[in-house]
């Protein structure tokens, strides 16, 4: 690096700059007033890939390649700005540098500039590594993108720090809407998706599941969601802040819907010869929009026929809405049935749509119709035949398209005979038409339905399922059930709270049971001496179970909740086996 022309100044060529220079750990050079390098320290030999000797006494541009330095020049632009721009250079093995360029000028006799000490600062790395991040962070956004699960993610103060696409289309909220916001401010505090449990999981480390819920979109619009809470750590294992995750669950509510369609009958339990009829009616009817009347005692399961019927029709994605005709007063039943205009009467401050209007394009289940007044029976009749009323208070009729399914447990054919009810209604309602039988015309079934509503119990206490001893299934067997279904309900609700033990005895049932039932049905000591009531029924409930099973008696005998061994017992006393 001692090539310099002798007449060049001191303060250009001398052995200080360059021992400087060359102890430097960024690049360096000098140029002298006609851009020829004058010293080219170790660090910018290294940037550049060359050699000293082969650039002292050459344009710098010579060396640079640098567009840039034809253009905007840091010799010139030092002179009047004191800075000049990054640059790309390029060294001998055509690798690009990015450069940040410090010039300083030397200045000679008459002020004049008479050479440029350059520092150049390779910013290559750090722009890779930035890009390297970067890259890393957009391919980590696009991935998370791509999730059908929705994320968000806060920090410390809990404000948004990201929001991915899946997020965005759940809440009907855009990414910009919401980064820096408190999550509470878009989620709320309470809720499926909850604000609580977020703050939990980021104050003590732990993961926290929700059940399955909904949520509210921007919209308006109920979306069904299972939200999971996560804490975010970094590298020390500090929580640095919190994820929530989204699982929108329409798709596969819908899919249970459609397989729920398909198999929604099975939704009843009933092996009796006369459920198995019922079954293929409503099986038969659904589909269609043909008005249903279902009669029946308390308890015998109306309301499901209907939501079953419903579920299975060409409506079921529309509201099926409920009315119970004998829980309003007059005055307000007609309100909640055709609702009414804003001044109809005091109080009425605003316009509220009818049952009706709610059910339009769905279906309507009238609960208990025969307790429906006779002034509104005309009404009802003229939304049956025309399919329109008048709102309270309206002088605009509304159309509407709906799909009438009734319920009750007074047989309306006394009731007309009786003047309590219309006729022409009644044949309106009745054009098909289905009696639910009471529990105890179907005895056979309480097996089964002790099995399913034991695992319903249990299932909720989160327990396990009992046993049911052979004393215990007999009181439960002999019983006439005048609450039905909904009776047998409670009766076991009570019994799996009450029983702490692997099974289920008489003395956990309740005491009324034995008081209401006849001498001869509570009996063990009759039942096995053959009294003809209770152990004719018990045989054609054994009989009808082993059929069920194809007289898989291991089967039979978990149905029937008793050992095999007392099946066995019970097939050979009733003559069933040799």
């Amino acid at each position: 690096m001692k090539t310099q022309p002798d007449n060049y100044p001191f303060y250009l060529h001398c052995d200080e700059w360059v021992r400087v220079l060359d102890e430097m750990n960024i690049g360096a050079f000098t140029i002298d007033g006609h851009r020829r390098i004058t010293c080219f320290n170790k660090s910018a030999c290294i940037l550049l890939g060359r050699q000293g000797s082969d650039v002292i006494g050459k344009d710098c541009r010579e060396v640079f390649h640098d567009i840039p330095c034809y253009s905007a020049c840091p010799f010139h632009e030092k002179s009047e700005t004191g800075s000049g721009p990054d640059v790309e250079i390029i060294d001998q093995e055509a690798v690009r540098h990015c450069i940040t360029r410090y010039s300083t000028p030397f200045y000679g006799p008459g002020d004049r500039i008479s050479g440029c000490l350059t520092i150049l600062q390779d910013h290559s790395p750090i722009v890779e590594l930035i890009s390297k991040v970067s890259y890393e962070e957009r391919s980590m956004k696009m991935i998370l993108d791509s999730l059908n699960i929705g994320i968000c993610t806060v920090n410390r103060g809990e404000n948004i720090t990201f929001f991915n696409t899946a997020a965005e289309k759940i809440t009907g909220s855009g990414r910009a809407d919401v980064l820096g916001k408190k999550f509470f401010s878009i989620f709320g505090k309470d809720g499926q998706c909850n604000w609580k449990l977020l703050k939990s999981s980021m104050s003590d480390g732990f993961h926290r599941n929700s059940q399955e819920g909904e949520i509210k979109s921007r919209e308006g619009e109920t979306v069904p969601i299972r939200a999971q809470y996560l804490p975010l750590q970094n590298e020390q294992g500090q929580i640095v802040g919190g994820m929530v995750t989204l699982q929108d669950l329409t798709l596969a509510k819908h899919l249970d819907q459609v397989v729920q369609g398909r198999s929604t009958f099975f939704q009843m339990i009933g092996r009796d010869s006369s459920m198995q009829k019922i079954f293929e009616i409503a099986r038969v009817v659904a589909p269609s929009d043909a008005t249903v009347l279902i009669e029946g005692v308390t308890g015998t399961g109306k309301d499901m026929l209907a939501r079953i019927i419903h579920s299975a029709s060409r409506r079921s994605e529309m509201p099926m809405i409920k009315l119970n005709c004998a829980a309003l007063p007059e005055n307000l039943l007609e309100s909640e049935l055709f609702g009414y205009v804003r001044g109809a009467f005091t109080g009425a401050d605003r316009d509220k749509p009818g049952r009706f209007q709610e059910a339009d394009k769905g279906t309507i289940f009238l609960d208990e119709i025969g307790d429906l007044p006779l002034s509104l029976q005309a009404k009802l009749l003229r939304v049956l035949e025309e399919k329109c009323f008048y709102p309270l208070g309206s002088r605009r009729v509304v159309t509407v398209n709906v799909r009438i399914i009734a319920a009750t447990n007074r047989g309306l054919l006394n009731l007309v005979e009786k003047g309590l009810f219309r006729e022409d209604l009644f044949y309106r309602l009745n054009v098909v038409q289905i009696e639910l039988p009471a529990l105890k015309s179907r005895r056979s079934d309480i097996p089964l339905l002790i099995r399913h509503i034991a695992r319903k119990v249990c299932a909720k206490q989160a327990k396990r399922i009992p046993e049911i001893s052979e004393t215990a299934m007999d009181v439960l067997l002999n019983y006439d059930y005048p609450g039905n279904i909904r009776e047998l309900e409670n009766i076991l609700e009570h019994a799996l709270i009450v029983c702490q033990d692997a099974s289920i005895d008489e003395r956990h049932l309740p005491s009324y049971l034995k008081q209401r039932m006849h001498p001869e049905r509570t009996s063990k000591k009759n039942l096995e001496a053959g009294a003809p009531d209770a152990t004719g029924r018990e045989r054609e409930v054994i009989i009808k179970t082993l059929q069920q099973f194809q007289w898989n008696r291991k089967n039979a005998a978990q149905s029937l909740r008793m050992d095999r061994t007392t099946l066995w017992r019970k097939m050979k006393r009733y003559g069933l086996i040799s």
